[in-house]
């Protein structure tokens, strides 16, 4: 997977911009955000965490350049791994930042939310 190109990726303009680039990778959405993640861009983020069509839809958040996210990006990330565990399918992201992992446990979600270090990882069943 590469890195997001901000000239091919879809932008948010609002106060604070969002890059979102989707790619497939072997039956395995995977979606690679840089920005940050707030209420101004919410339903950008929500729309790329949709449920993808097949058997045991997979979604993988590439979060490495992500440099903030509020509860409304939490929220997103509650209702999108709902959403793909009623379809069979799971929700993992990589590489959050120290500041939105702690933020994830404190609200919990941590606990049933996967987080990897590296895309190869989070790409392994």
């Amino acid at each position: 997977m590469s890195e997001v190109d901000p000239g091919n990726a879809d932008r948010v303009e609002e106060p604070e911009e969002l890059w979102i680039s989707r790619a497939g990778d072997g039956g395995v959405r995977v979606v690679t955000l840089a920005g940050e993640i707030d209420y101004h861009n919410r339903a950008a983020f929500a729309a790329a965490l949709t449920v993808p069509p097949g058997p045991r839809p997979r979604v993988v958040l590439d979060m490495r350049r992500v440099s903030f996210m509020d509860s409304t990006g939490l929220n997103a990330l509650i209702t999108a791994h709902r959403a793909l565990d009623a379809a069979g399918g799971r929700l993992r992201l990589v590489a959050p930042t120290d500041m939105i992992k702690r933020t994830m446990g404190i609200v919990g979600i941590d606990a049933f939310i996967e987080c990897r270090d590296t895309l190869d990882e989070a790409l392994k069943e």
